[in-house]
């Protein structure tokens, strides 16, 4: 198959004016040395690097290999990469587009070009986790005879989206999503780079650090709003990127929130006194300026659950089941998602009915053992089970409570220390009225008085 004349014409385009094309196409790397992250992957005599021909025995190995990891790290970057490094076409598909026809005719076309032309071909196939079974099963015959180097992009689990045949035959590897510090030295080299803006605008501290947040660890996104700032700045006659000219060009206003610093203890801390304060319009526009400056969803996480046991505890016991199962599902899917189920924790721990008893009990126990009042345990409670206990008088005259009518044994417990002492005041809100009513008549039993 000869070059598409459409794609041909594009590509002549960008040659004779690079400046047309977006900034992400312009600073796309082209070598790996110029891919942002994955340093796991491009080690020196890595798959990778062989793959691309570089160190001893030439060209390696697998003619498949498939990309597993999230949006905008790089994926269609080193499929691109590969085929320039081994001078191969480039071929791309999506598989939400395509299917077998397209597919096969791309195959047909690699083997003529080969044969006529003397020219391999990378097929780059994007989302192949879409592709159906069968899809998926016209792809082996192509990889089994070389005649494509086929790469893969997926960003589900390829375990359970791609057929056992295919994957079995290719080299997988896992990308790792981009941190803040691959993003800023990207950021660095396209305000530099001749090929990208060539020092025409700078970026202050400020306006950097809100386009990181914005871009969401995606490569494709920071580069798209660095060259819409960048146009705006330009057009405006500036010689930077404000904060101001940043927050224009994106429609996204800067949140002003530094995550190790104030601000973010000051956010966290009205997050949890909304849903203490049971204010639920609050409480959610904290939670978004949290969520919005990129915090870790983790963090906020942990923050709902100790608020479930702290200022709510046994006025609603499925506080902390539905804190705890969210925290859970914010751990398997991260973010954008995990805004939802956030969401979802707090609404219902703001509405939660109100108690602090169980902080209360445990600090007022707490500070009696640190005051030196931890006195011996009674000797009807201590360990019976092994020769000589009962010399020492220990268990002995135990009440066992399941023989004792309503399961309530009047017997001391409680060290003499602080026997008597009352560290659980239940309140009268929602469900932990019943335990306030409950506490009562099993104080009474244990004093040996009479039940009413």
């Amino acid at each position: 198959m000869e070059p598409d004349l459409f794609t041909a014409a594009a590509e002549d385009r960008q040659e004779k004016d690079p400046a047309s094309s977006p900034l992400a196409v312009r600073m796309r790397p082209r070598t790996l040395d110029e891919v942002v992250g994955q340093g796991h992957l491009l080690k020196p005599g890595s798959p990778l690097r062989r793959l691309v021909g570089e160190g001893s025995g030439g060209p390696a190995g697998p003619s498949s290999v498939i990309l597993w990891g999230p949006p905008g790290i790089g994926k269609t970057t080193l499929a691109y990469v590969v085929s320039q490094a081994t001078n191969k076409r480039f071929v791309e598909l999506s598989a939400i587009t395509a299917g077998v026809k397209e597919v096969r005719a791309v195959i047909d076309g690699a083997r003529r070009a080969s044969g006529g032309y003397g020219k391999e071909t990378v097929l780059f196939l994007d989302e192949i986790h879409r592709f159906s079974k069968a899809q998926q099963d016209s792809l082996l015959p192509a990889v089994e005879n070389r005649w494509v180097t086929l790469i893969a992009a997926t960003t589900e689990n390829p375990y359970f989206s791609i057929i056992s045949p295919l994957l079995s035959r290719s080299l997988l590897l896992t990308l790792q999503a981009l941190t803040d510090e691959d993003l800023r030295g990207l950021l660095h080299r396209a305000l530099t780079d001749e090929r990208g803006l060539g020092g025409a605008v700078t970026l202050p501290a400020d306006a950097e650090a809100h386009l990181l947040r914005i871009a969401g660890g995606d490569a494709r996104r920071a580069l798209t709003a660095l060259e819409a700032g960048a146009g705006s700045a330009i057009a405006k006659g500036e010689a930077e990127i404000t904060l101001e000219t940043l927050e224009e060009s994106v429609d996204r206003a800067a949140v002003k929130y530094d995550r190790d610093g104030d601000q973010h203890y000051d956010v966290a801390s009205a997050l949890i006194k909304s849903i203490r304060g049971s204010d639920v319009d609050a409480t959610l526009h904290y939670l978004a300026r949290m969520i919005e400056a990129g915090e870790d969803p983790r963090f906020i996480a942990r923050r709902l659950m100790i608020s479930a046991s702290e200022d709510i505890g046994l006025a609603d016991p499925t506080a902390l089941q539905t804190a705890v199962a969210g925290a859970q599902a914010v751990a398997l899917i991260g973010f954008p998602e995990a805004r939802i189920t956030l969401s979802q924790v707090a609404i219902a721990l703001a509405l939660a009915p109100k108690s602090n008893a169980a902080y209360l009990a445990i600090d007022a126990a707490l500070a009696d053992v640190r005051a030196g009042l931890a006195g011996p345990v009674p000797p009807h409670l201590r360990d019976g089970h092994y020769k000589g206990a009962e010399k020492l008088g220990h268990a002995q005259g135990y009440v066992y409570p399941h023989d004792v009518p309503g399961g309530i044994a009047a017997q001391r417990y409680a060290p003499e220390t602080v026997h008597g002492k009352q560290y659980y005041a239940p309140t009268r809100y929602g469900a932990e009225a019943r335990y306030a009513d409950v506490v009562e008549r099993v104080r009474s039993r244990l004093r040996g008085e009479q039940d009413g």
